[in-house]
């Protein structure tokens, strides 16, 4: 505590503890002590006193200076396209269609102003206002440190295998320079596919994209399922490792060289969105399919698994919970709008997802036209709508080899943003928790060479024969209840624990001259934080949970074993059991009875609030005084009776 004066104010901690350094002494072998009590000493005692040097006070730890961004366009940019992703191309379209067309639109709006705008925002506030990590954010309410330990699980897991899809995508890209492109009929060795009526041990008629997606690219052929994963596929494994040499190089610099990479990357996909739908709107057909993507089904609204579709789909493309979001707020600058941008960045990811579907649609209802088939039998989910139906689209298209290379480069400048984001959510996490690492521009080098090359050899799995089936595992139960889990606890324990209110207040002061609207808007994301937003994560919970249980996970026409399935729950328990732990350790830590252990542990440490080096203006008033763990004891001898016997007789 100080005064206006910057001195110690009376009754401080910095005062008592001079005081009793002052009055304590030793004399003839016995201590004396006294608490606020200054009788008369000898001289030979004050002598003492007065000689001994005075204790060092102890200096304090300099903190390392975090980066920031260059401009506030650099963070949307970045935030943008890290939510805008391969999830906005294939899985938005194919879920929107799959779930009664246009009438999917009113779960997954409704899900996206009751989810996950209040989430995001909680995101970004956090990140911004503690100006840390997913993982030292925590010391707001140290009890839930372990919500950080499983974003930072789950971010590794996507990691993992969101740079094969961008492998996948290199591989396109190179072959697409090739005319005629290797998958389409004009090719010599397709010309015996397409000439053929279908297989002949299945009657299936087989495209030459199905046949160049999994012989040359997966090798799916080769493999029985997950238990046989056969040779790793070298081609892949070189784009592989291009994906991550290029990940590297531009995380080499942290923000300042990726926040520069992001105006490329992050504009260029609606660039070529923007021509696909010009493109696909002259083309025959292509209002069938869009009719396709539109045409509701009222009957859908009441069953659930559209409104979990609808969820899955604000988690997946926002990309809430991994720890991303919240890793690149934590460098903007104190006093950044976090709520507009929240509005911005939500707006837009949402829209883009939208839009995306008439891109795609259009020309798949082309294709649909020439094929003479309705458009429900040419698309596909998954990596399949990217990866087998649209070039089959594109092979279409006069001009296929310029298409090609515009599409499958827009799907690398996607994937590429995403993967930033998640990237940076582990590294900020590692680097807060290790700030040394920042101090020294070589350790920091040599960590994120390392990492990036733990996981190309980790994802050498996923590039093997049958690296498909353990892709659509990891890919399954990554970002599956663990996910929920998660953001559940994060949403519960800001609101609850640390405070909605003082959350809301911490906001405002960032925001410093918050406008009229913005006082508005918080209390409907109060309501959000306090009842709406956790009511609807537990309905998902438990429809996850009935799903889970209920059905088998496949790819194609082979289905899963127990094990395997087994495998990926306990991917899943990793992530969200770490919440349990971290609180059992941080309950540890403390003393008292269990009711006081869970009451200090729920308290946010003194740094808490002077942990953004961008409030300097408000340092002063947000310091608190250190808390004293263990009460002031005094030790009592014969000599404290005998001083105040002495006192007593000289006072009479």
């Amino acid at each position: 505590m100080q005064d206006d004066s910057g001195k110690a104010a009376p009754g401080s901690p910095a005062v008592a503890s001079t005081n009793t350094s002052q009055s304590s002494g030793h004399l003839n072998g016995h201590t004396v002590s006294q608490n606020g009590y200054n009788p008369t000493a000898t001289p030979v005692l004050q002598s003492q006193i007065e000689s001994r040097p005075p204790s060092p006070a102890p200096t304090p730890t300099p903190a390392v200076p975090r980066e920031q961004w260059g401009g506030k366009y650099e963070f949307l940019l970045s935030c943008i396209g890290y939510c805008v992703g391969l999830g906005n191309v294939w899985r938005f379209p194919y879920l929107c269609y799959r779930n009664g067309g246009g009438v999917f639109l009113i779960p997954y709006f409704i899900m996206l102003f009751v989810t996950g705008v209040p989430l995001f925002l909680m995101e970004l506030s956090l990140g911004q206002y503690g100006a840390a990590g997913p993982i030292t954010v925590w010391k707001c309410c140290p009890l839930l440190k372990g919500i950080g330990i499983g974003m930072l699980c789950v971010s590794t897991l996507v990691c993992l295998y969101y740079n094969v899809i961008i492998a996948w995508t290199f591989y396109y890209l190179g072959s697409s320079f090739q005319s005629p492109l290797p998958w389409s009929c004009d090719a010599i060795a397709n010309a015996g596919i397409c000439n053929s009526t279908g297989n002949s041990s299945t009657g299936k008629t087989l495209s030459p994209t199905e046949i160049f997606w999994n012989e040359r690219v997966l090798g799916v052929v080769n493999s029985e399922g997950l238990h046989d994963p056969g040779r790793v596929r070298w081609p892949l494994a070189l784009c592989l490792l291009a994906s991550w040499i290029i990940i590297f190089l531009c995380m080499l610099k942290g923000i300042r060289s990726s926040g520069k990479v992001v105006y490329v990357t992050a504009t260029f996909p609606y660039f070529v969105l923007i021509v696909l739908i010009i493109r696909g709107a002259t083309l025959e057909g292509s209002l069938q399919g869009v009719a396709f993507y539109l045409t509701p089904d009222w009957n859908r609204l009441a069953n659930a698994q559209v409104w979990n579709d609808a969820a899955s789909q604000i988690f997946y493309s926002l990309g809430i919970g991994v720890g991303g979001l919240l890793s690149m707020a934590s460098y903007n600058k104190f006093d950044n709008n976090v709520i507009r941008d929240t509005l911005i960045i939500t707006t837009g990811n949402c829209s883009t997802s939208f839009f995306s579907g008439f891109a795609i649609f259009s020309i798949l209802g082309h294709m649909a036209w020439r094929k003479g088939v309705p458009v429900g039998e040419v698309a596909d989910t998954g990596p399949g709508l990217a990866f087998v139906a649209y070039p089959e689209a594109l092979a279409l298209l006069p001009g296929s080899v310029f298409w090609s290379i515009l599409f499958f480069l827009m799907l690398f400048m996607l994937g590429i943003d995403t993967l930033f984001g998640n990237m940076e959510g582990i590294t900020t996490a590692v680097l807060d928790e290790f700030p040394q690492l920042r101090q020294n521009t070589l350790h920091k080098s040599l960590f994120l060479g390392t990492l990036c090359f733990c996981f190309y050899l980790l994802g050498l799995l996923l590039v093997s024969d049958g690296g498909i089936y353990w892709f659509t595992l990891i890919d399954s139960f990554s970002t599956s209840f663990g996910l929920i889990i998660i953001t559940l606890f994060m949403c519960i324990g800001i609101s609850f624990f640390y405070g909605v209110n003082q959350f809301c207040q911490d906001i405002i002061d960032m925001i410093r001259h918050c406008p009229p609207w913005c006082s508005k808007v918080l209390l409907y994301f109060k309501a959000c934080w306090v009842f709406f937003t956790p009511f609807l994560l537990l309905f998902i919970l438990t429809y996850i949970f009935i799903e889970m249980y209920n059905t088998s996970l496949h790819y194609g026409s082979y289905v899963y074993p127990r094990w395997g399935k087994a495998l990926g729950v306990c991917m899943g328990a990793t992530c969200c059991l770490q919440i349990l732990i971290w609180a059992i350790v941080a309950i540890c830590k403390e003393t008292g009875t269990l009711k006081d252990r869970f009451q200090k542990a729920i308290r946010p440490l003194n740094s808490w609030r002077v942990n953004n080096l961008n409030s300097t203006g408000r340092v002063q008033e947000r310091v608190e005084p250190e808390r004293v763990e263990a009460p002031f004891t005094v030790t009592l001898t014969d000599m404290d009776f005998t001083a105040m016997t002495w006192e007593a007789g000289s006072q009479a």
